[in-house]
């Protein structure tokens, strides 16, 4: 009988397709507005007005939504790790711990914080953009927005989804 893990290149247990789905529509929920926010710090005409135009903002805009959208998306491919060997047994690029046996609460606690922290940050969303703020962008511009950001919506429930499906699977299968 061969172990599983990362040596082998499969998970403890079988994947359900949805959950491996799932994970990988975790990354592409942060790319629209990660895309959105590199190109606003590049000066996009992206509607904002005053205060909130990238062109009279501080000069480290740029690197700061570079470094953002970076982390977005760094973390929305951990999410990965629920699904894949790696998320099992630590990869060997990862210093001391290369090898062992990754602890199942070592996953799913962050996963399920994060996904709870995401569903309390983008909820609101469904509603849309505050539309009092006259800086806001307005028409079209500010549909391509919510467009953008909207994806985010679905980020902690999907990664929640996932979670509860790694903690099942880790559960029956070690």
């Amino acid at each position: 009988m061969r172990q599983a893990g990362a040596a082998t290149g499969e998970t403890r247990g079988p994947v359900p397709r949805w959950a491996d789905w799932a994970a990988q529509a975790t990354m592409w929920c942060a790319l629209p507005s990660g895309i959105w926010r590199i190109l606003f710090g590049l000066g996009l005409p992206a509607g904002f007005t005053g205060s909130l135009d990238p062109r009279h903002g501080p000069s480290y805009m740029l690197p700061y939504v570079i470094a953002l959208t970076a982390a977005s998306e760094t973390v929305a491919f951990l999410g990965m790790g629920l699904v894949r060997p790696w998320g099992e047994i630590w990869p060997r690029w990862v210093p001391f711990l290369r090898g062992r046996r990754v602890h199942p609460l070592a996953a799913i606690v962050p996963a399920a914080l994060g996904s709870v922290a995401l569903m309390v940050i983008w909820t609101r969303l469904i509603s849309g953009f505050p539309s009092d703020d006259p800086e806001m962008p307005h028409g079209a511009k500010r549909l391509i927005l919510e467009l953008c950001y909207l994806p985010l919506i679905a980020w902690g429930p999907l990664l929640a989804a996932v979670t509860v499906a790694y903690a099942v699977r880790r559960r029956r299968h070690g």
